[in-house]
């Protein structure tokens, strides 16, 4: 009996038993909070005994006080699976032979309701039995190289990957996917792009901004977005490719050294920072916007480059930060230091004595700037000159993550900041530009006229 009535206990549990419904349940509830309709689901076995949890036809998950609760009406009842069963992946000849590499996060995961989190557990077959839509597109092979979530990605899984990725071509892949919790995913597609260079065929980044157990996951489309990237695209560069605005219109393929996820929930979140997209993606087309990228080739050639240094910081600068900030970095042994300045790339007076040591420490410094848009001019004013004169090196227009992830690959090369600072400044990736396009900096202030009519014309 206790199995309908999962996770609940107290409170919960007599309501349940009360109004005669189970865990699964597809109910009506009345509640002195209003009217709700949905599905009762499991609860988290951590979680207090005072909540009854429903999902919302909207497919969000909300929280019902036992006490606001005064009737409770079944309407049907199916308990539901959430495990996508694996599908052996069906062989067309003539269509082009992709891998993907699955690393964990949104795009590969399912609702754990025993701790009420969303956990990476899908293997990309798994994925393949939630997208058939990908068979229409290519022959598909799949390696799960990681189970986690963004957050836990770093240097380790990055030389892993780049690794994996050079033996994929070698073999003779004509294109690559990796699925990627979307956190940090511009770190990796920055890493994945100093890693492998001159790559013969498309490598595509993917995430997903939305669980699959949701009715606005994004997880399905951008799948058969970089599906469709990786297998016809002659974009032969380490690319993301993530929903273009929120709706359901098409995809953007953004380079993987300037692009940036800039909203914590939208579908649209990734964007490219101080330039311009290299394509949008529809399910069978993609559509340049740009020429000026490394294009498919027919040989199996590529340079894996698989190194980096740890120690390594990202410092976001802030009024009245202490030396202290820098000293401990230069104590506990750090090789180099990215900053993310204010303005034109500045920081206050008092750390400049933090910042001749770290000189004298031989610790690598470079200079970004927060606003993210824009280049680093550290000769206009006197701050800026004095900070040069301590060691600090201008990165050019890099996003701080960029040249936090590229200081950290070049230190993986050599100790010799000269050679260092001859890696760090030659553009490689597309992560340093010449100018920024006037496009590349577009913001939508929302309420301003001329936007209001835009709006009023596109968005519908």
């Amino acid at each position: 009996m206790d199995d309908l009535f999962k996770g609940y206990k107290g409170e919960t549990l007599k309501l349940l038993k009360k109004f005669n419904v189970r865990v699964w349940s597809e109910v009506d509830i009345k509640s002195s909070r209003g009217e709700f309709s949905g599905i009762i689901l499991p609860r988290s076995e951590n979680d207090d005994e005072t909540h009854l949890v429903i999902k919302l036809v909207t497919g969000y998950n909300i929280g019902l006080e036992t006490g606001t609760i005064k009737n409770i009406i079944e309407k049907g009842f199916k308990e539901a699976n959430y495990k996508i069963p694996e599908k052996e992946f069906p062989y067309s000849e003539g269509k082009p032979n992709l891998k993907l590499f699955g690393t964990g996060g949104t795009i590969a995961s399912r609702l754990d309701y025993r701790t009420g989190a969303v956990i990476p557990a899908f293997s990309p077959g798994e994925l393949y039995g939630a997208v058939p839509e990908l068979a229409d597109i290519c022959n598909l092979s799949t390696e799960k190289l990681f189970a986690v979530f963004s957050e836990n990605m770093g240097p380790e899984q990055y030389i892993v990957l780049a690794k994996a990725i050079g033996e994929q071509i070698r073999n003779g892949i004509d294109g690559i996917i990796i699925g990627h919790g979307t956190d940090t995913m511009h770190h990796t597609a920055s890493a994945l792009s100093f890693m492998v260079q001159n790559s013969p065929v498309p490598i595509v980044m993917v995430g997903s901004q939305r669980s699959s157990d949701r009715p606005s996951s994004d997880a399905a489309l951008n799948l058969i977005h970089a599906a469709t990237t990786a297998a016809i695209s002659d974009i032969a560069e380490v690319s993301v490719c993530m929903f273009g605005p929120t709706s359901d219109d098409y995809g953007l393929i953004h380079r993987g050294t300037r692009v940036r996820k800039m909203h914590s929930s939208y579908r649209s979140a990734f964007r490219t920072i101080g330039d311009v997209p290299i394509a949008t993606v529809v399910r069978d087309k993609v559509t340049k916007i740009r020429n000026d990228y490394n294009k498919r080739r027919n040989d199996k050639d590529v340079n894996i480059l698989p190194y980096f240094e740890e120690k390594i910081a990202l410092i976001y600068y802030y009024p009245n930060m202490q030396p202290d900030m820098i000293d401990s970095l230069i104590e506990k042994g750090y090789k180099g230091i990215v900053i993310a300045g204010t303005g034109l790339g500045h920081v206050n007076k008092p750390l400049y004595p933090a910042l001749e040591r770290a000189q004298k420490a031989g610790v690598a410094v470079y200079m970004t700037v927060q606003t993210l848009w824009g280049f680093v001019h550290m000769f206009v004013y006197d701050t800026g000159r004095d900070m040069m004169s301590k060691g600090v090196i201008p990165s050019e227009n890099m996003l701080p993550e960029v040249a936090y992830i590229k200081l950290g690959w070049a230190l993986g090369q050599t100790d010799d900041l000269e050679k260092v600072k001859d890696i760090m400044l030659t553009p490689i990736a597309g992560e340093i530009t010449s100018r920024e396009p006037y496009n590349g900096y577009l913001i939508y202030q929302g309420g301003i006229p001329e936007v209001e009519e835009l709006l009023k014309k596109y968005h519908k």
